[in-house]
């Protein structure tokens, strides 16, 4: 038996986000877990941290979850609604705790990177289409979802599966592929195949080259798009070089200046290059891009100032040391969006620059 933080109800939101989140752990200096002596509290989950990423850029945003009927997931809960998130369709689990992790204060993408994982068995772990309140998950504009929770057990699997399931009146559905190849391990083998097929049913995907290379053996953007045509739009993220957006002609996506059209026709290709960015640490930033990209979407901007705003979300990610940053404001985004593509190019961010929002967009801008 399960209860729920509160009744949902049927207003629709712009975005519906539903996965695990996590309370994390952050360590107060660096070094391995083994030596640091104490932790700071916080919060972790991809999908949660798009879900705040977007309520703190001033959408409606709802969080779908489970959490244990434990204090961590009081504070988890309270936690993601301070950012102004509806977790009125939270469910609470009295026989399963909440997950938690530690990590450290390196870099993800060094080898001394350690993160520990105490999710197994977790309340999350027990969604599933009769666990979670459908209508709720139904209630937004846009359903965000990834390929984490599809790993997590064959209840979320069986979730994931009919909210990717193609259908009339269903919300444009989102899918960042995450791949975690530890969590597959754990779950069984198939993850790769399980998440292209996740994808296939998607109409917004979110996937980094590097992952795609990893899982599916696919190199490079167009390579990515021939494995999966279905998708309206397809983001792959090319590290520290940009984005290139694939964008179906009848999705809406106009051609942007620089955009190129794909052979056959159906697709309009845009690539969009990556600020350069005074990195505190390199986590969250694939959420926050997420959060940019899908509230330029929601607004109806174009392909290339979608993927811009995405940057600048990620940048903000990135000069802070959490996972969870303060986003720009909406005009001072607007403003540096649209700048033309050599002020783009020269744009340069640091730790601060969110809260620049009085200054022109030459003085942001660093030689």
């Amino acid at each position: 038996m399960s209860g729920s933080v509160g009744d949902a109800g049927g207003a629709v939101v712009d975005v519906v986000a539903l996965g695990e989140s996590m309370v994390a752990f952050l360590p107060t200096r660096p070094g391995r877990l083994a030596d640091v002596p104490s932790f700071d509290r916080g919060i972790g989950g991809a999908e949660s941290n798009v879900a705040c990423g977007l309520a703190a850029a001033g959408h409606s945003v709802r969080w779908v979850g489970r959490v244990g009927a434990d204090a961590f997931g009081d504070h988890l809960v309270a936690a993601i609604a301070a950012y102004g998130v509806d977790t009125s369709a939270v469910r609470r689990d009295p026989d399963r705790p909440t997950g938690v992790y530690f990590r450290t204060a390196g870099d993800r993408a060094t080898d001394a990177h350690e993160v520990a994982y105490y999710r197994a068995g977790s309340a999350a772990s027990a969604m599933a289409p009769d666990t979670v309140d459908l209508a709720a998950v139904r209630s937004g504009r846009v359903l965000h979802l990834s390929g984490i929770t599809a790993a997590l057990s064959e209840g979320c699997l069986d979730l994931l599966r009919l909210l990717t399931a193609r259908g009339a009146d269903r919300p444009l559905v989102s899918f960042d592929v995450n791949h975690r190849p530890g969590l597959w391990r754990t779950a069984g083998a198939g993850g790769p195949a399980v998440l292209l097929d996740l994808a296939r049913g998607a109409d917004v995907v979110f996937v980094g080259d590097d992952e795609a290379r990893e899982a599916w053996g696919l190199d490079g953007p167009d390579a990515i798009r021939a494995a999966l045509p279905e998708p309206e739009v397809l983001v792959v993220k090319q590290g520290g070089s940009g984005v290139t957006v694939f964008a179906r002609t009848d999705a809406g996506a106009g051609a942007d200046a620089g955009a190129s059209r794909a052979a056959g026709g159906g697709d309009v290709v845009t690539f969009v290059p990556a600020l350069r960015v005074d990195v505190v640490a390199a986590v969250g930033a694939g959420d926050a891009f997420a959060a940019g990209f899908l509230s330029a979407t929601l607004r109806g901007l174009p392909v290339r100032d979608r993927a811009r705003h995405g940057h600048l979300m990620a940048a903000a990610a990135l000069t802070v040391p959490g996972d969870l940053a303060v986003p720009p404001s909406r005009g001072h985004a607007d403003r540096l969006a649209a700048l033309d593509d050599d002020a783009w190019g020269t744009l340069r961010l640091g730790p601060g620059w969110t809260q620049a929002a009085e200054r022109a967009p030459e003085e942001v801008r660093t030689p």
